[in-house]
């Protein structure tokens, strides 16, 4: 085509996480609105014309339209964020907004998750248009603020206060997928077809307030920690559903081997943490609040519990957890979002996989159920089918999972660079 797609991609992702976006999940951070008015800015100097959205001040999201906007095609959305986790830089090596590059690897808060992304279709769409290599199909581009603390300032809020931008888009393509592991000695590239449900729970527990030097057998706080022991040994069982049952099945092909669910996971190595975690619903105590004098005895006690439910078991996940916790406690639901998942078929499912293929013909791929939430939870509410594709292709040694909200977040650069080819040739099958 003439083109370079990938030339741009590390020093748009070195400017992005230079840009300080922290999320602390409140308003002390310093907001999304400069990283926003950098990409107005890389948009507008190959000719896209965009539109920054402020939910609150400072808490910036933009939009822009690109593609053939005539095409009968439906509409796709290409979304990545713009927040990022907080970072305490005594425990990096380096500092985490500086963006240094070392040992082929570009460190900084957001090189994972996920300014990489946003500096690959950066790159990209900036290069196509200065081509003039548009694609045939109606593209609705978005930078979100908030997702980090779920998206009720970015995605959510501009679902509900500005559905109209949306018109049309029936697909969408964000974060967390498309990344390689190694199963077996070979390549595997998971993309995202689904991810869990969001159950997070307040428990409460009563109990008779009194001199914490007297007997008392009717304790909130010991109430409350013996449902939480409780919670915690409860071992949920595994129950892959469509996606991860595909997984489960390359994998056997990779490896030779057969086995329980469990058994297949445990070839992941380090990265089980999260793939594991696609198999069955989870529970883990976040917060404790009680009590406000060393010899008083509170009358209540209040935990916070991360829950995830996977997809069809929406109406079974409090019940279970009130029943593992017992009687003496009071579980509420916190905050509720759908569990979605998606059938890894059709012509987006084959223009990823082509791509991948273009660049890595040795390629295996296979979808998989996210542990955690996107921005896809938003896009749901509109009918939009979502993926995870941001292709990596990574070391094999690389403990790349934990590097999503870690110490010392890092890509590798050729990575950055394979990433933008692999879209480019996805932005030509779509």
């Amino acid at each position: 085509m003439g083109y370079t797609p990938e030339t741009e991609v590390l020093e748009i992702c070195r400017d992005l996480i230079r840009i300080d976006t922290s999320n602390f999940g409140d308003d002390s951070g310093p907001g999304e609105r400069k990283a926003a008015e950098y990409v107005a800015a890389s948009l507008a100097e190959v000719g896209i014309e965009s539109e920054i959205f402020e939910s609150e001040s400072g808490r910036a999201s933009l939009v822009a339209r690109w593609g053939n906007q005539d095409s009968p095609k439906p509409g796709l959305l290409i979304h990545g964020h713009l927040d990022v986790v907080p970072a305490q830089a005594d425990d990096w090596s380096v500092d985490p907004f500086a963006a240094e590059v070392v040992d082929g690897y570009l460190f900084g808060r957001g090189a994972v998750d996920m300014k990489d992304f946003d500096a690959m279709l950066l790159s990209v769409v900036r290069a196509r248009q200065r081509a003039g290599a548009i694609p045939d199909r109606p593209i609705t581009l978005v930078f979100t603020a908030d997702e980090e603390a779920g998206g009720l300032l970015g995605a959510h809020w501009l679902v509900e206060e500005h559905p109209g931008l949306f018109e049309g888009c029936t697909e969408a393509i964000g974060e967390v997928g498309g990344f390689s592991t190694e199963i077996g000695g070979q390549r595997l590239y998971l993309i995202e077809s689904g991810e869990k449900g969001l159950g997070w729970m307040r428990l409460r527990s009563q109990g008779t307030a009194g001199h914490g030097s007297m007997r008392n057998t009717d304790n909130a706080i010991t109430h409350l920690a013996s449902g939480l022991l409780a919670l915690g040994a409860h071992e949920w069982p595994a129950e892959p559903g469509p996606s991860m049952q595909l997984l489960l099945t390359k994998v056997r092909e990779l490896t030779g081997s057969d086995g329980t669910p469990d058994e297949l996971i445990e070839h992941f190595g380090p990265a089980v943490r999260m793939i594991g975690a696609g198999i069955r619903n989870t529970t883990n105590a976040t917060m404790l609040q009680a009590g406000y004098k060393h010899n008083v005895i509170p009358g209540e006690a209040v935990a916070y519990v991360d829950g995830r439910y996977l997809p069809g078991h929406a109406d079974t996940f409090i019940p279970t957890v009130q029943g593992i916790v017992g009687d003496s406690i009071t579980v509420e639901s916190y905050i509720n979002e759908a569990a979605l998942e998606y059938a890894f078929e059709g012509d987006l499912v084959d223009a990823m996989t082509v791509a991948l293929h273009s660049q890595d013909p040795e390629a295996h791929i296979a979808p998989f159920l996210m542990s955690g939430g996107t921005d896809a939870k938003a896009w749901h509410k509109l009918g939009i089918t979502s993926y995870g594709f941001t292709p990596l292709r990574l070391p094999g040694d690389l403990d790349f999972t934990a590097l999503f909200h870690g110490v010392d977040e890092r890509v590798p650069v050729d990575a950055l660079e394979f990433g933008s080819k692999v879209f480019d040739e996805f932005l030509n099958l779509i």
